[in-house]
C-alpha cells in the first residue's frame, strides 16, 4: 500500500547559509554587502519569485538594522514613501523588494515614483546551471532527502531554468519518496518527473 503524501508547510529559510550564491545573484549580494557606501540609503531589489530575494532581504535587515518592504507592490504607497524619507534622515538602509522596477511597477503616488526613480536597483537573474542543481539538492536535503551525486547532472539539462521549476521538481520528488518509501535515485526521479510533465518541456533560456 502506498502512503498518501500530504503537503507540509516547510519552515521558512532564514539563515545566511540558506542563500546560495552564484553568478545569478552575486551582483545583488555584493551591492547589499556594501550598504554603508550607498549615496542613497535605499535599494530596489528585483528578480523572479522564489529566487531567494525575500531571504536575502531578511538576512540584510538582520545584519544592518534596516527596514524591508517585501512584495512592495502590495504595500501602501504612503507608508513606503514615508519609510524612504525616514531611511534618508536616519541613515538606516531601506530595502524594497519587487517583481520589477517602475515603470513596469505602476505607482500612483508621484512623490514615491520620483524617489524610487532616484533609488539604485539591483536584480537577481534566472538561475545558472550550477545554481539550479544546487537549489534542487539543498531543498531536497532540507526535507530530509539525500540526493544521489548524479541527480543534478541528469536534471539540469532537462528542466526549465527557473526557480519555480526547481521548487516544482523538489515537490514531486518529495512526494514520490514519501509515498513509495524509497530513497531517491535518478531512475525514480526520471519516472516521477516524466509522469508530472516536468521534464521534456523546453527550457527557459531568456
Amino acid at each position: 500500500m502506498n502512503q498518501i503524501a500530504l503537503p507540509l508547510d516547510w519552515p521558512v529559510a532564514d539563515r545566511e547559509e540558506d542563500f546560495l550564491l552564484s553568478e545569478s545573484n552575486r551582483a545583488a549580494f555584493e551591492h547589499l554587502r556594501r550598504w554603508a557606501l550607498w549615496p542613497v540609503m535605499a535599494t530596489l531589489l528585483t528578480g523572479p519569485r522564489k529566487s531567494g530575494r525575500s531571504l536575502l532581504g531578511r538576512i540584510f535587515v538582520r545584519k544592518t538594522g534596516g527596514r524591508l518592504f517585501d512584495n512592495a507592490e502590495s504595500h501602501d504607497e504612503e507608508a513606503l514613501f514615508h519609510a524612504w524619507n525616514e531611511a534618508q534622515s536616519c541613515r538606516k538602509p531601506l530595502l524594497v523588494v519587487a517583481d520589477a522596477p517602475p515603470p513596469r511597477w505602476s505607482i500612483a503616488l508621484p512623490d514615491l515614483a520620483s524617489r524610487l526613480a532616484a533609488t539604485p536597483q539591483v536584480e537577481i537573474g534566472p538561475p545558472d546551471d550550477a545554481l539550479l542543481g544546487q537549489l534542487v539538492v539543498k531543498r531536497l536535503g532540507d526535507r530530509g532527502i539525500a540526493a544521489p551525486p548524479d541527480l543534478p547532472e541528469y536534471l539540469v539539462p532537462r528542466i526549465e531554468r527557473t526557480y519555480v521549476a526547481a521548487l516544482e521538481v523538489v515537490d514531486v520528488l518529495d512526494q514520490v519518496t514519501l509515498s513509495h518509501h524509497r530513497r531517491m535515485t535518478v531512475p525514480l526521479a526520471k519516472r516521477a518527473l516524466e509522469e508530472a510533465g516536468l521534464i521534456g518541456r523546453a527550457r527557459n533560456r531568456a
